[in-house]
Parts: structure tokens; sequence; C-alpha cells
């Protein structure tokens, strides 16, 4: 058996295809949602279940533009692609152990590897018994099962990055002496990003949305770094709160909130969690090539004000009195312009809320 460990799995996802086209989308989706390099994708399902077409997919979205093909009988294949390399494996002919030897001279490729009937190597699987290891390598786990006639359940099963618990969280929380009306806001959004997430899944897309909870929970940590005189009156809070932010404002001198929370993820072991908030800020917004996770915790955070979820236009009104006295400033606008458009990638047909 090999010996590669995986990491615990942090977080689960199921869709429905009902076609090659669907399936083949859903493999793009995965490419909005990755973190890690090297990686794994393993992916288990019976003959005709879907499972090229799903990687031509996932291989377009990372800019590949040759066609992928069965390497059933090359066994092999490799890719060139702007990010990495991806090494297409086949393991259905083989028997375990030829399985196993064959994946042994690639454990340590530092790419994306894709193996088709994973399980034909690894039979400790969930579902099949468990997966075990010692360097806990990536993995991303996808299984095709049939859900219907001309139907498949796509399960996705990640066990690539790492996540903190809720108890963490509120542990961070009470380290900084975060407000509780912050720590407030954080739960609303993650509540609304996971509402999000769930439509978005209906609709096809691969969604990380316990990652996506829980950097939610966490993404204004150290939002007090940013409190305005005025908006915030510093008499409003205890003197050793005071004393304790000023200690992390010099550890995370010169930085805004979304900055300082993400290199507070980063020393913490959570790097994944560390890019999810890095770029939820109106300063720093998420880019063109932005994952999934990012673009949903970004736009939640502009729905939500205070407690509660709003339009974007009493949200951004709200952003044009307190930053523009009063007025709509050119910055609320341009803040809007980009939410607008981040709103519209995620929901072509408009919001669902």
């Amino acid at each position: 058996m090999n010996d590669t460990t995986h990491l615990s799995l942090s977080d689960a996802c199921s869709i429905t295809s009902k076609s090659a086209l669907d399936t083949e989308k859903m493999g793009a989706s995965l490419a909005s949602t990755l973190y890690e390099l090297p990686l794994t994708i393993g992916l288990i399902g019976e003959l005709g279940a879907g499972k090229t077409a799903f990687l031509q997919g996932f291989a377009g979205a990372i800019g590949i533009r040759e066609q992928l093909t069965s390497p059933t009988y090359a066994l092999e294949q490799l890719y060139e692609c702007p990010r990495c390399e991806l090494l297409h494996i086949d393991l259905y002919r083989l028997a375990q152990r030829q399985a196993e030897n064959l994946l042994s001279g690639s454990e340590n490729f530092s790419g994306i590897r894709c193996i088709e009937w994973f399980d034909r190597a690894y039979m400790n699987i969930p579902g099949h018994a468990q997966l075990h290891s010692q360097d806990r390598a990536p993995l991303i786990l996808i299984e095709m099962s049939e859900a219907a006639p001309a139907e498949r359940c796509l399960d996705f099963r990640f066990h690539d990055i790492v996540l903190p618990t809720c108890d963490q969280i509120c542990e961070w929380r009470r380290s900084v002496m975060l407000p509780g009306h912050i720590a407030e806001h954080c739960e609303a959004v993650a509540e609304f990003a996971a509402k999000l997430g769930g439509v978005l899944v209906g609709n096809g897309k691969v969604v990380r949305r316990l990652a996506l909870c829980r950097a939610a929970q966490a993404h204004d940590l150290f939002r007090f770094l940013d409190f305005r005189p005025g908006g915030h009156p510093r008499s409003d809070y205890p003197s050793e709160t005071l004393s304790e932010w000023a200690k992390i404002r010099a550890r995370y001198h010169g930085m805004h909130h979304e900055q300082a929370c993400a290199e507070f993820l980063d020393e913490h072991g959570f790097a994944a969690l560390s890019a999810i908030v890095a770029v939820h800020g109106l300063d720093r917004p998420p880019p063109l090539s932005a994952t999934i996770e990012q673009k949903i915790l970004f736009y939640a955070d502009k729905r939500v004000m205070c407690e509660r979820v709003v339009s974007l236009e009493e949200r951004f009104a709200d952003f044009a009195r307190r930053y523009g006295n009063g007025a709509v400033s050119g910055e609320a606008k341009r803040w809007y312009a980009i939410t607008r458009q981040i709103e519209e990638s995620l929901f072509p047909q408009g919001p669902p809320f």
C-alpha cells in the first residue's frame, strides 16, 4: 500500500450533474477553489461516470489549451499550464500493486496530479475504508456515482488545507479583546456567506462552505486597527483594551485590518484562510483570478451592515455617509462598482437574497 498521508477532511461538497457538459463545468469550477501546491486530485467512478470530462473542464480553467485525452494506454500524460504542470494518470488497467508502483514515481511531483480510478491504488479511502499516510499530502477526492437515470452525483472531499475550530476563533477574539458588535457582525457575515455558498452549490459551483464560514468568522478579527476618531470614541473602551490594541497595532504597524488578520492567520498555520481574508476589504478587493471563496466573503461582507443583511445600495449609502461626509463620494462610487461587478460574476441572474 502506498504510504502517502493526507490531511484530515476539512470540507465537503456534493453537486448533481445532468450532462457531460455539466460535469465539465464542475471541473472548471474546481479550478476556482485551489489553495495548495503540490496537490493530488483523485477521481473515483465507474466507466462513463464523467471523470475525463471533469478533468477536461478543470484543465481548461487552469490554462491548458490542449484537449485532454484519457491516458488509459499511455498511463500518464504531462501538460504545461501557466501556474504549474499537470500530470494526468489513469489506473484503470492496473492491479493495486501495479497502481501503487506507478504512483510512487510521482510522489514528489510539484504540480497537480490528477488520478483517474484513484481507488485502484488507494483502497483505504472514505466509503471503502480510510486514507492513511505519513506526509500529509494535500488531496481533493471526487467520487462520481449515479444519482438517478442520466444524473450523476459528484461528492467532493477536501483533504488539502487546515481550518481553525470555532473554539479557536472565539479564543482569538478574547485574546485581542474584540468588541462584541464586531464579533456579531462576523457571525452574521458567516451565516449570510453560507447561504450564498449553498445557492452557488445548487447552481453547480464547487464551494468550500466550511472554509468560507471560518474565514467570515475571523475576517474582522483586527477591525479595531481601522477605527476612526469619532466613529468609535476611545472613551468607550477600557484602558486595558486600549493597551492591548496598542500592542497589536505596533506588531502590525501600518497595516489595515485585512492585511493584519491575513498575516496573523498565516503565522498560525492557516494559509488558505489567510488568502481568503486578505482581499475582503475595499482597499484591496479580490483580483480577477480570485477564488470563489474570496469573492463570496468580499460580497457577503458588503451586504451585511452591522448584523443585518441589506441591499448594496443601502450599504454603500452608509459608507458614503461615514466616509464621504454625507455625499456619494467618488471613492464610494468606485467601491460600489467593484462590488456590483463581483455580484454579477457570482450571480449573473441577479442576487438570490
